[in-house]
């Protein structure tokens, strides 16, 4: 375990106690320079232990499949649930050691065309790597923390809102292909953003974190009648308890607590009051939350990332949501703005009707302008137009952003990377040390395939996918 220790006690074997940190209080070469990374993540390894297991492959697999089920299925929520690895990681580890216990620990030998030698169902005590194989795959069955597969969404489009026909195999293609892709380009990019030792991910820490509770024994552990500590297993299944315990008061119970707009109540018959106190259809002033679903449901938890990142985030929220769609809305009046609700996502009439897509699209999925021009041009909420606005902007902000203010570190570190100047960080030697790395060449492969699949996908089976030009 790693122990925090006062270093300015001018104690000089303090700063020793810290991994990374030297007698002299300078960065130690077989350790991470960011600090959370050598507090949280121990820079050794074990590669004796059997990590190609089969109790690693069945749960992994039915894991991944599970996780995938289970994040698309509850995606169509109005805050859509997403399950995490970290359910898995908590699951799969009583499973783990079920399997150690009833599996045979006879040994087979391994065909020679499969590299010959002997295995075994049972190879010893389940351990944190195949724990960690095991979250690996279901981390991609929830698409990396992010749920669902994004392409679905455009299936469900074509079939569920504009009721076109979309075949399996087109379907399957648009999903796979842009899931696949992103493989490639991580395996390409991993020698930039995953290996350099100032390349380190947050959320990643809370995952190692938890591994490290559920499978180390804490040294110089205090007996449970003295010394007020609390071990961080204990800690992470009274968490976990209560957390499991509370979900059920919001989520089935009293879903009222979602959403506690006391503005509303107040002011039940006033329109205005209901625009700005409602936390579902208005801008949530003064509204809160006792559902942790609806805090982490589209930004994910606020307690991963760094808080830096949560205050900007925080700023943009109330700058946009109180000073720009109000000052839009009220104030302005912008394209007849108060004809419409300031939050939905629904598109209206000039009436405020809501509009009808399927009377303006014919049956080949053009528009049709005649229909067009009778119904009236489209109009959105307030809220929801600028939304859209503001994603794109975001997009070349973001590349703005890096170019000016990161710019020349990235072009820094790019060329060091490529004279084999930026050496990686301890965990990534470690691992190069004891195990095989994965070849370049299936990266770019799966690039090109997919690459490949897609346009194929766009001219072939274009009309499926709706995208004739």
């Amino acid at each position: 375990m790693v122990q925090i220790v006062d270093i300015e006690s001018g104690d000089p074997g303090a700063a020793a106690m810290i991994p990374g940190v030297g007698e002299d209080g300078g960065d130690d070469d077989d350790a991470s320079p960011i600090e959370e990374v050598r507090l949280t993540v121990p820079a050794s390894d074990d590669p004796t232990l059997p990590v190609w297991t089969f109790r690693m492959w069945t749960l992994g697999l039915l894991s991944c499949v599970l996780m995938s089920f289970l994040n698309q299925f509850f995606s169509y929520r109005t805050e859509p649930i997403i399950v995490t690895q970290i359910t898995v990681q908590v699951a799969s580890l009583p499973l783990g050691h079920l399997l150690a216990r009833v599996l045979p620990t006879r040994k087979f030998k391994a065909p020679a065309l499969l590299g010959g030698g002997e295995w075994s169902l049972n190879p010893g005590p389940f351990n944190m790597k195949e724990h960690v194989l095991i979250s690996i795959f279901a981390n991609a069955g929830c698409a990396f923390g992010n749920g669902s597969a994004y392409a679905v969404m455009i299936v469900d489009i074509i079939r569920a809102f504009y009721r076109r026909s979309i075949s399996f195999l087109a379907a399957w293609l648009l999903i796979t292909t842009t899931q696949v892709l992103g493989y490639g380009w991580a395996g390409l990019m991993r020698k930039y953003v995953v290996e350099p030792a100032h390349m380190w991910w947050p959320g990643t820490l809370v995952q190692v974190s938890l591994f490290r509770a559920l499978h180390e024994k804490e040294e110089n552990q205090d007996d449970d009648t003295g010394g007020g500590r609390t071990s961080r297993a204990k800690f992470f299944l009274v968490a976990l308890a209560c957390s499991f315990l509370w979900y059920a008061v919001p989520g089935y119970l009293f879903p009222t607590l979602t959403s506690v707009s006391w503005v509303c109540w107040i002011f039940s018959k006033s329109v205005t009051a209901q625009q700005l106190g409602s936390g579902m259809r208005g801008l949530g002033l003064g509204a809160f939350t006792l559902d942790w679903t609806a805090v982490s449901s589209f930004l994910f938890s606020p307690l991963v990332s760094p808080f830096f990142a949560t205050a900007n985030i925080l700023a943009g929220f109330l700058v946009f949501m109180y000073v720009i769609v109000p000052t839009a809305y009220w104030g302005l009046d912008l394209y007849n703005a108060r004809r419409f609700p300031i939050f939905s996502s629904h598109l209206f009439t000039f009436n405020g009707n809501n509009y009808d897509i399927n009377a303006i699209v014919n049956d080949r999925f053009e528009i049709d302008m005649d229909a067009y021009s009778q119904q009236g041009r489209i109009n959105m909420s307030t809220f929801f137009a600028l939304s859209y606005g503001l994603s794109f902007a975001a997009i070349a902000a973001t590349i703005t952003h890096v170019a000016l203010f990161h710019g020349k570190e990235i072009y820094r570190r790019f060329c060091a990377s490529q004279k084999d100047k930026d050496k990686p960080d301890v965990h990534t030697r470690l691992m190069k040390k004891s195990y095989q790395d994965a070849p370049g060449w299936w990266f770019y492969s799966l690039l090109a395939l997919s690459a490949a699949v897609s346009l194929v996908l766009c001219t072939v089976l274009k009309k499926e996918v709706q995208l004739p030009w």
